[in-house]
């Protein structure tokens, strides 16, 4: 049977974490998280096995079972939780208000900095995602929902804050928009080899870039 269509806030909201009863165990379920992102940010998904996870937690094989059925489905969570993550910190506090005026350009600067740094600060874990996203069904679902989500905000963002003279396919442009930004994190990551321009550079050029589409003189 087909499962059911789910919304993207429902697929990023659907976490497995337990109802704990017990602090300890809540701590130790903490820790398995962060030893998988570690050691999947560090040797990548297919080098990683459950042993290890829980060595580095410092839990036993079986409390790791206790709390996942696999390794794909710790996977999954970090996925999950690092992306509604980087969500919160970005997309979710841009509004029309922090775009009247000056304060436009050092909103978009501000945004692309944190999205940049969101990749960056765990580039090795942010291309395993990529990665996975092309061979997995569930990570590519996962990654799907937060730019259906994203790319959603951005829409309505640009619809209220740029008339339709100037922006006639804010749906389009949002697309272009988001794309831009996370090839741009993407490349200084070195997802795809070094990049041949530095943060700063590439930070500027789509500040400039997104202020001109948005509000051109």
């Amino acid at each position: 049977m087909a499962r059911a269509a789910r919304s993207p806030e429902a697929i990023l909201r659907a976490t497995k974490e337990p109802d704990f009863r017990q602090e300890r165990s809540r701590r130790s379920y903490l820790a398995l998280l962060e030893a998988a992102t570690d050691l999947f940010g560090r040797h990548g998904y297919d080098a990683v096995g459950t042993p290890e996870i829980a060595q580095k937690a410092g839990v036993s094989v079986g409390t790791f079972y206790r709390y996942f059925e696999d390794k794909h489905e710790v996977y999954l969570e970090i996925a999950r939780r690092s992306m509604v993550q980087a969500y919160a910190e970005t997309i979710e506090g841009l509004t029309p208000a922090r775009f009247v005026g000056l304060a436009r350009r050092d909103t978009i600067a501000g945004a692309i900095s944190i999205l940049f740094d969101n990749v960056l600060s765990r580039p090795h874990l942010s291309r395993s995602f990529s990665e996975m996203s092309l061979r997995d069904p569930d990570v590519a679902e996962l990654r799907r929902a937060f730019e259906q989500i994203a790319v959603g905000k951005l829409v309505e963002l640009i619809t209220i804050i740029c008339p339709r003279d100037v922006v006639p396919d804010p749906e389009a442009t949002a697309w272009v928009v988001y794309g831009s930004v996370m090839q741009g994190a993407y490349s200084l990551a070195e997802h795809v080899g070094p990049s041949p321009v530095n943060a700063e550079r590439t930070k500027k050029a789509l500040t400039d870039f997104i202020e001109r589409a948005l509000f051109p003189r």
